[in-house]
């Protein structure tokens, strides 16, 4: 073994800016930019020297401590995982309209690439769309929270995450304190639990019978602060190989929470996070240097916990054998041959190791912990092994998106990049069964040289019964590749380099997605938009129909459409009759293609961006109708300003209202005095650049007769109170400042007040049906010239009155409303729709 190697310090190799890491081999949809060799090699070697691992529990997407993992995982090698529990359906959406489960998919996805920058192995309790633990918006307690999600069901599946990865030490994201979201709140009450109860064999004894084992975390730390903490984690340590510290590079990972607004760029410089011992089963201190004081951290340390036991001596031995192993890989690096060298000298051990463990005298709890921190090590070694002989392989699909029963062809390819010749080198397929696939070629190669790739192609059969694609699924199809090296082998599980979805033979929009049907109106026919996309491979045809509710019409009956090509895009039109006599309520109208021997009722909405690559969300082609009575205005002309987070224009303009979205120039330069009214959408000061300019221009259109209509703002959006007419302040801390249960009582404390009586009569039965919040960012404190419409709050709290405040300015009306009109107009809510039209109707 080459031996006394130093570590090459690296200056201007390695630049920040590629800094957004991936695994060596592409994962399905790899968007963003790789590391690129030298760091690359280092983040693959560096876990070797340790055998410890760490937790972090979080409750949606973002909320990971970034920092700290990468300091626990980049800098110190750690095996760091972070669990999180739901998949933030619930929450906003900075980059695009999609909301609820749509908006889940893309935070896994964000929450994903951003793991992969960290190099953390990442886990979420959720498990499906529309699973219990949801993100159901703001809870005020973790009672709510565990009710809503079923207690048992969060449990559980945390405990068996905890027993799958037996982390030594266990961090959850928050503390359980009333400041704190619910959801931040369950989290750290079931992770503090689990603590004890990961280790007891009685605690869910159905994991032990799959062959899980209970497994007793060391030790639990909670968040902390500067005077009162145990260990503080020096998060703005530079690291020269990465050329950045580990506060920026846990920065890197968080702007790719792009659909929450994360990311903070952070100047070079000292920086902690601070952390307190809340529960340890080893010896303490007041003040720890560091999270594993008293717990194995090298395998030497493994070691001299094993030396006592009957046959601990050997054991001992090839634990300490491996312990030099990783510190003669440490010393060859740079030189990429060298570490290669050392890496399969450690596999051949590591394999002796773990040959030795399974047959040695140890109590079975050592063996399985033994056993299981030496796969981590099997694992951290094929990835090392790759990068240090510049090994590059890929699983490329000749198409991503397959129906059933297609057959298509996948290629595999194998690339040396590095000056270690490999031999035996070996290309397959996985897929999932009742799939065929059959080798085009060979699969097997003797060797494979400098700059040379080898390649094999397979056919590969979709089954008629084949289950359609799940965003939160594996992928199902992965490739293996395997080549020896120095003696030994390494093996490689492949993603694919896009998305492979199976998705249905048709997919079907309709436009509508959601209507109001107005019961004074039921004889108004409803036009349907259905717009088909073939994903057949070739040419097809189908039959359209809509299927609706009894005594409903359609005309007409059905529809053919014929495609020539795959992705071929038609459209074709109904025509929707409900009865006379419709009665209020929802209903629903399921669009159909026939055709291809199958039928399909599903719509597939393409989730498609730049940082997250493409994915799917297959959904029922549905046409929800909501029935209530409604007066809308004749005539009235509304302007829209969008922050692009809302899309209440739409529905409006489903109701018969002239919408018309304004445009930065025509805020600043337009005649603003033609629209009867203007609203602003939720947020618009901070992400519509050209507002705070022109408000003078908007509060000069109020004063000429306008009707201005703002919705809620953040205090971080740019509000001012000074923005409106009459100075507004907006309540801070926000959970403070805002009423979460949507089924809260609401005071209409002006009954006589226009919004609430024209042109439709408010009743108390319109503020029922309301889904996820009643309101957000409520004022605080505001000028005495506002009238105070309502009173809320959330069960046994005070109430709200500064929700909706509305206030003569001028010749026109100025109106400011915190409830949260984005959820309840596309769910339809009548008595939002009803509310709002007339909001906007005032000065009429």
């Amino acid at each position: 073994m080459k031996k006394g190697k130093s570590r090459t310090r690296l200056f201007s190799i390695v630049t920040l800016a590629a800094l957004v890491a991936a695994l060596v081999m592409p994962a399905a949809v790899q968007p963003v930019q790789a590391d690129r060799g030298v760091v690359d090699l280092w983040k693959a070697i560096k876990p070797l020297t340790t055998i410890a691992s760490a937790m972090n529990t979080g409750a949606h997407p973002d909320d990971e401590h970034s920092a700290t993992l990468a300091y626990l995982s980049l800098g110190r090698g750690v095996d760091t995982s972070s669990i999180i529990a739901n998949r933030g359906e619930g929450g906003q959406n900075e980059i695009g309209s999609e909301l609820f489960n749509a908006l889940g998919v893309i935070r896994t996805r964000e929450l994903e690439e951003a793991s992969r920058v960290t190099n953390v192995t990442l886990g979420i309790l959720s498990e499906d769309i529309d699973d219990p633990i949801y993100d159901f918006g703001f809870s005020k307690s973790p009672e709510e929270t565990l009710d809503k999600w079923g207690e048992d069901v969060a449990y559980e599946r945390l405990i068996r995450k905890i027993r799958q990865l037996r982390p030594d030490v266990l961090i959850p994201a928050f503390l359980n304190e009333e400041s704190t979201h619910g959801h931040h709140r369950a989290i750290n009450v079931l992770s503090v639990k689990a603590f004890e109860d990961a280790a007891n064999p009685d605690v869910f004894p159905e994991h032990v019978k799959q062959g899980l084992l209970p497994w007793q975390v060391k030790k639990l730390y909670v968040p902390a602060n500067s005077d009162d903490y145990s260990v503080r984690v020096p998060t703005g340590d530079y690291d020269e190989i990465y050329g950045a510290s580990y506060l920026q590079l846990g920065e890197e990972s968080r702007f790719l929470h792009k659909s929450q607004g994360m990311g903070r760029h952070y100047d070079e410089g000292p920086s902690y996070n601070y952390y307190k011992l809340e529960k340890s089963v080893v010896p303490t201190k007041q003040k720890e240097t560091d999270f594993f004081e008293g717990i194995a951290f090298t395998f030497d340390d493994l070691a001299n916990e094993v030396v006592g036991q009957q046959d601990g001596p050997m054991v001992a031995e090839e634990l300490r054998a491996l312990h030099k192993d990783a510190e003669e890989v440490i010393a060859a690096f740079p030189q990429f041959a060298e570490v290669a060298r050392e890496v399969h000298e450690m596999k051949q051990h590591l394999e002796q190791a773990i040959a030795n463990v399974k047959a040695a005298q140890l109590d079975e709890t050592t063996r399985a912990d033994l056993l299981h921190r030496l796969a981590v090590k099997q694992e951290q070694l094929n990835r090392a092994s790759a990068e240090a002989v510049s090994f590059v392989a890929r699983l490329k699909p000749e198409t991503g998106e397959l129906v059933a029963g297609q057959t298509t062809t996948m290629t595999v390819t194998a690339y040396n990049g590095g000056s270690v010749k490999l031999n035996q080198v070996e290309l397959s397929l996985h897929v999932p069964d009742g799939w065929k696939v059959k080798p085009l070629g060979p699969t097997q190669f003797a060797e494979l040289g400098y700059n040379q790739t080898v390649s094999a192609a397979f056919q590969v059969t979709v089954p008629n019964d084949a289950p359609l694609f799940h965003p939160y699924k594996p992928s199902a199809v992965t490739a293996e590749v395997s080549y020896a090296a120095f003696g030994s082998k390494s093996t490689l599980i492949v993603q694919p380099v896009q998305t492979v979805a199976v998705l249905p033979h048709f997919s079907l929009s309709l436009d509508p997605g959601a209507a109001v049907l107005n019961t004074r109106k039921a004889d108004q026919p409803i036009p349907v938009h259905v717009t088909v996309r073939n994903y057949n491979p070739g040419a097809a045809a189908s039959t359209i129909s809509l299927v609706v509710p009894d005594g409903w019409k359609v005309e007409p009956a059905v529809q053919t459409l014929a495609f020539d090509r795959k992705g071929e895009i038609k459209s074709v039109d109904f025509t929707v009759s409900p009865p006379a006599s419709v009665e209020k309520g929802t209903y629903t109208i399921t669009a159909a293609a026939s055709g291809a021997g199958t039928t399909s009722t599903l719509r597939t909405e393409v989730i498609d961006y730049p940082h997250i690559g493409r994915t799917y969300l297959i959904q029922p082609a549905t046409l929800t109708i909501q029935a209530f009575d409604l007066i809308v205005p004749e005539g009235l002309k509304v302007g829209y300003v969008s922050s692009g987070f809302d899309n209440i224009d739409q529905y409006l303009r489903q109701l018969g209202i002239d919408v018309v979205e304004l445009s930065a120039k025509e805020m600043e330069t337009g005649d603003l005095s033609r629209y009867d009214t203007i609203v602003l959408g939720i947020r618009a000061y901070g992400f519509r650049p050209e507002l705070i300019p022109s408000n003078s221009r908007l509060l000069q259109y109020v004063e000429n007769g306008g009707n201005l209509v703002v919705q809620y703002h953040k205090p971080s959006d740019n509000w001012k109170p000074d923005l409106a007419p009459y100075p507004i302040t907006i309540g801070e801390p926000s959970i403070d400042w805002r009423v979460t249960d949507e089924n809260s009582n609401v005071t209409m404390l002006v009954p006589d007040h226009p919004i609430f009586n024209k042109p439709n009569k408010i009743t108390a039965e319109d503020w029922k049906g309301w889904v996820q919040d009643r309101s957000l960012y409520n004022a605080s404190a505001w000028s005495e010239k506002y009238t105070a419409l309502i009173s809320l709050g959330d069960p046994g709290e005070k109430e709200f009155t500064g929700t909706f405040l509305t206030a003569p300015y001028g010749k026109g009306t100025y109106t400011y409303s915190t409830l949260v009109w984005y959820r309840q107009i596309p769910e339809l809510v009548p008595g939002a729709i009803r509310m709002f039209v007339n909001m906007i109707s005032l000065n009429q």
